[in-house]
């Protein structure tokens, strides 16, 4: 063989034995990283923390009722008194809520806490009234004061029922007409 075939031979021996070195070595260098990453996973140091989660729930009451009616056809020459009449008041407040429900002396009375002076109206003329806690009418249904009492109790979460107990304790003398009066419900929670 030439001397130039020879060197040729040579220097593609060599180069390939420097292709092959470089591969191995490129894999050499993979594999080291592969298993420092594996190492470093299995080796780490878990970093742990916390974080609050939260909510406010606020108590809450809703008050609804429906009317109380002592009749539309009566006849105070025949009618027996004292006239009773009862309605329902509704009240839904949120689970384990204390409330109080307190009723003002009404529009007519000549001012919120008269609960004496109940009275219904028919343009000048008048028909009293009363509203009380029980159905034996014997406690003033106001709002604690003036001899009156307010009605307690506690959420559920779901609407509770409460009977108002209304009475007219007389019809002597009474004018005909369509008598009113209203009302106001306050719920103290």
């Amino acid at each position: 063989m030439s001397i130039t075939k020879q060197a040729q031979a040579i220097r593609a021996q060599r180069h390939s034995s420097f292709k092959t070195a470089v591969l191995l070595s490129g894999l050499a260098i993979g594999a080291g990283l592969m298993f420092s990453v594996a190492q470093d996973a299995r080796g780490a140091t878990p970093v742990t923390n916390t974080f609050q989660v939260t909510a406010t729930i606020n108590s809450s009451c809703t008050v609804s009722g429906s009317n109380l009616n002592f009749g539309s056809a009566i006849d105070p020459l025949a009618a027996a008194t004292p006239l009773d009449a009862t309605s329902t008041l509704t009240v839904t407040c949120s689970n384990s809520t204390p409330y109080a429900v307190a009723l003002n002396a009404g529009a007519n009375a000549g001012g919120a806490t008269n609960f004496s002076s109940r009275t219904m109206l028919s343009g000048a003329s008048t028909l009293a009234y009363q509203l009380y806690l029980d159905s034996g009418r014997s406690t003033v249904w106001g709002d604690g004061t003036s001899s009156s009492s307010s009605k307690s109790g506690t959420g559920t979460g779901s609407a509770q029922s409460i009977s108002v107990y209304g009475r007219i304790p007389s019809l002597a003398n009474v004018v005909p007409g369509s008598y009113t009066d209203t009302v106001t419900v306050t719920v103290t929670y």
